[in-house]
């Protein structure tokens, strides 16, 4: 026994020495370090890359997961067909040009052309282009006129009794509604036609905005794979070379799509010279023909086509790459139109707004000054010698203050302390009394400043990583390894920095900051693996931020019945803990309040909390002992906010009408002036503060009456039959509610029921954590250490672990992701520790404890607000 009692003591000092060594100023100064070493690695990848996120999309890129492939650096959105028609028409009315899309090339163009027009028009069929009596295509009369009459052919299948699929013959489409040209050009093998169709093209009324162009496998086909062909094969394509780079319009976008390889076993005789050795080769000369060009080379698809079968023919793609080289070129047209959330290839970033200059402008300023302050003070301290005649006020002071026995003889002789003070530096007690005055506001204002400027580097690093194109983002994506290998890891080092709590109470202080600090941390994997896709997994996660609004009404129940203080600084403090920093995000990022969901979530609920328990008339267990009655008081009062809640819930146009109103909209409305995030929100977890004060008031009144007792390292029931009947019912609660979440298929039926029996899950923990004493005291240090900076941690996700407002994975080192998930993931700690303190150096300075001083603050960060207000039409 005594043995255990030893090991668990030294497994506690070691939790801890770890915390404290990663609180210490070399764990952050390393993290700065290797932020800057990451920032010139970068430096110079975009140096020898360049910054266009289109060369990762068309150069480089990897399948991941199922069969999902993920381009290097940058996001790809998957287009439906609602989105590629808006991406149309958009372009439309930004440009005031048509979208005219050019293939040119053989089969296997015609298979791409084909499938992009099954994306955009199902049910299309396009016109087949005639040919003359020499069996030329009389596709050029038909690029500035696309129905031209006598370019046109009136049947369906072509002479030679192809279907329309495999026509050797070139294609026209149109779409005016979607503003919409597409045109396939049959150039099997690029010769003087293909040059004098670029030619054309260039020259035309409208130049295709779009041109991919491919060939290769028939000229091997057609001269049996003859080495001759390949010195023709570079000669047409310099000439084409030539045609495009004098073309006129610089926006128009070409590409050169390489030549696919071809699966030997599946070709048919006659097709058996193609071979892979010699499209490598036509591939190596068209890359150092079109070098310098103004086509681009679609390396990408080569990447895509490799790792996947062919066609039944061996020669042509499958659906599935057909689908991917489709989305490919799609992001690359429309993410630049779109600005798609979870599509950042070809997309430059957003510029910064006059609110985002600005307050980045008050940052610097206030970095600027810390950081001469504390050279300067460095300076001063080992250059500078001072008097030692001369003691100034400041040192006078500190030094009285360590002299404690000098200070209790001054005491002894009748001189209050600063009269003596005031005498040994010939000055009066007033005037001393100002001087101490104006020391603590330099005071103040130092620590205002430097708080500030640490805030502002951080945000520039937030901006950086989410705002700019300097690091890379990528897709997420999910398997069942990515997301229960790192929650095995997680809960394997919880479990074993584990120390015993000096509180015994259920849910104390330790024990609350250990269930945060467990489930933020699964949060944090959930949306890094994006696991949302699975059902199960969704709810479970609804749970946890259930969780956390049912332990706030718990905690604040609580400190409302054990007599704590409905004061105004209380209620703005906790305001300020909770919003400082998604308020400055907000401002650096340009967000809306409402993109960082859980922070209004929880303000919202706690203002709900205090107003409910703070109109009179107030109750407390006191009150309760004195006057009995009051125990009806509070019964009516949480009756009263279900009621509410319900009324709310039940009249979707009552809610819109209360929350829309300004100026408090700008609060629940998201960056499209929506409110539908804030009510899904919110109905989503309506019960769930009540269910937290009404455990919270039952669990006192049963300490209060003796029915449990957590005042003891003891069990918190005494009767092993009724401890025996508890802990069953907890254990099929929790499996009760995992049996509905598995059962559960449809998000928005699972949602509708999840309110109602959100309280069974949490309670079960409850009962299951607490009931045994020996489990009840012991907490993991490792998770109680997140759980202090779990909304740090949440809020800092968005931008510096997660990308693009979380809906991809920021990439800080390329190629190697278990290595950036872990950089990526002690740069977030450390920024989310780090303003974790700043916050609470802020809090006694911006909420003091004098109530006037509170309002004082509050009125004048208001009227700050005014000009933002009135900017965004909150007035």
């Amino acid at each position: 026994m005594a043995e255990d009692e030893m090991t668990a003591t030294k497994r506690g000092r070691s939790s801890s020495e770890i915390i404290k060594q990663f609180n210490s100023l070399n764990a952050k100064i390393l993290a700065i370090l290797l932020v800057g070493c990451l920032l010139g690695y970068h430096g110079v990848l975009k140096f020898i890359n360049g910054t266009d996120t289109c060369q990762g999309l068309l150069t480089k890129g990897r399948y991941q997961g199922n069969n999902l492939w993920q381009p290097y650096g940058c996001m790809i959105h998957s287009l439906s067909r609602i989105d590629s028609e808006n991406c149309l028409r958009k372009t439309r009315f930004m440009t005031g040009e048509e979208n005219h899309w050019a293939f040119v090339g053989d089969s296997r163009i015609r298979q791409l052309y084909f499938e992009v027009l099954k994306l955009l028009d199902p049910d299309a069929e396009p016109l087949v282009v005639a040919k003359d009596s020499n069996g030329n295509n009389l596709d050029m009369l038909v690029i500035d006129e696309p129905y031209r009459v006598s370019a046109i052919t009136t049947d369906k299948e072509t002479v030679d009794s192809r279907p329309l699929e495999k026509v050797h013959s070139s294609l026209t489409y149109k779409n005016s509604p979607f503003s919409l040209r597409m045109t396939f050009f049959w150039r099997p093998t690029f010769n003087q036609s293909a040059a004098d169709l670029f030619h054309q093209l260039g020259l035309s009324k409208s130049v295709p905005n779009l041109v991919v162009a491919g060939s290769g496998a028939w000229d091997i086909k057609s001269s049996n794979g003859s080495q001759l062909v390949v010195d023709a094969y570079s000669r047409n394509l310099e000439q084409v070379a030539e045609a495009v780079n004098s073309w006129p319009n610089k926006k128009s976008k070409l590409l050169w799509k390489l030549q696919d390889r071809v699966d030997s076993s599946k070709l048919d005789e006659h097709r058996q010279v193609i071979t892979n050795e010699l499209i490598d080769e036509y591939n190596e000369n068209a890359l150092k023909v079109f070098q310098g060009s103004r086509f681009q080379i679609w390396k990408s698809a080569l990447l895509v086509t490799e790792s996947m079968a062919t066609a039944d023919d061996g020669l042509h793609l499958s659906a599935v790459t057909l689908k991917h080289h489709v989305q490919i070129l799609m992001n690359m047209y429309c993410n630049e139109r779109m600005n798609f959330k979870d599509g950042t290839c070809c997309r430059s970033p957003e510029s910064a707004t006059t609110l985002q200059i600005v307050t980045f402008t008050i940052l610097l300023v206030c970095f600027t000054i810390a950081a001469t302050w504390t050279a300067y003070q460095s300076f001063d301290f080992r250059f500078k010698q001072r008097k030692q005649s001369y003691r100034s006020i400041e040192t006078l002071i500190e030094a009285d203050q360590d002299d404690q026995g000098d200070k209790n003889d001054v005491i002894a002789n009748g001189k209050s302390h600063s009269v003596t003070v005031a005498e040994s530096l010939g000055l009066d007690e007033k005037t001393l009394g100002h001087k101490v005055a104006v020391k603590d506001v330099e005071s103040s204002s130092r620590v205002v400043v430097t708080a500030l400027g640490k805030l502002g580097l951080i945000m520039a690093y937030f901006y950086l990583c989410d705002r700019t194109n300097f690091f890379m983002k990528e897709n997420k994506y999910y398997s069942h390894l990515n997301f229960w290998l790192p929650i095995g890891y997680v809960f394997a080092l919880g479990i074993f920095f584990n120390e015993e709590s000096r509180s015994t109470k259920v849910l104390h202080r330790d024990q609350t900051d250990e269930w945060k600090g467990w489930m933020q941390l699964v949060i944090l994997i959930y949306h890094m693996t994006g696991a949302s896709q699975v059902v199960p997994l969704y709810m479970q996660m609804r749970v946890l931020v259930s969780s956390y609004l049912f332990l706030t009404g718990f905690g604040h129940l609580s400190f409302f019945w054990n007599g704590g203080t409905a004061s105004f600084p209380r209620l703005f403090q906790v305001l300020f803990r909770m919003n400082l920093m998604t308020v400055v995000i907000c401002l650096c990022m340009n967000r809306p309040y409402q993109s960082y969901y859980f922070v209004p979530l929880v303000s919202f609920w706690y203002l709900v909390v205090y107003i409910v328990l703070a109109i009179p008339p107030k109750v407390s267990a006191a009150i309760c002992d004195a006057n009995s009655v009051a125990y009806l008081y509070i019964i009516v009062k949480l009756c009263s906010l279900f009621a509410a809640i319900t009324v709310l819930y039940m009249s979707e146009v009552f809610f819109q009408t209360i929350f829309l109103i300004r100026p408090w909209k700008a609060l629940f409305v998201t960056s499209s002036d929506e409110i539908h995030e804030w009510w899904f929100r919110w109905s989503l977890d309506r019960y769930s503060i009540c269910y937290g004060m009404i455990f919270g008031l039952l669990y006192l009144n049963a300490q209060k009456f003796g029915l449990i007792d957590d005042s003891s390292r003891q069990h918190l029931l005494s009767r092993p039959r009724i401890r025996f009947f508890i802990v069953a019912a907890a254990l099929l609660g929790l499996g009760g509610y995992t049996a509905f979440t598995v059962t559960c298929h449809s998000k928005p039926k699972c949602n509708e029921v999840h309110s109602y029996l959100a309280f069974l899950p949490i309670v079960s923990f409850i009962v299951l954590r607490n009931v045994f004493g020996p489990f009840r005291v012991r907490y993991s240090s490792f998770f109680a250490w997140f759980g202090r900076i779990s909304l740090e941690l949440f809020i800092g996700q968005y931008h510096i672990w997660l990308a693009a407002d979380t809906q991809g994975v920021l990439v800080l080192i390329p190629n190697y992701p278990i290595l950036n998930v872990m950089v990526t993931t002690y740069i977030l700690v450390c920024v989310a520790h780090e303003v974790h303190a700043i916050t609470g150096q802020l809090v006694p300075l911006a909420v003091p404890s004098d109530w006037k001083k509170t309002i004082r603050n509050v009125i004048l960060f208001f009227l700050a607000l005014v000009p933002i207000a009135i900017h965004d039409g909150m007035f």
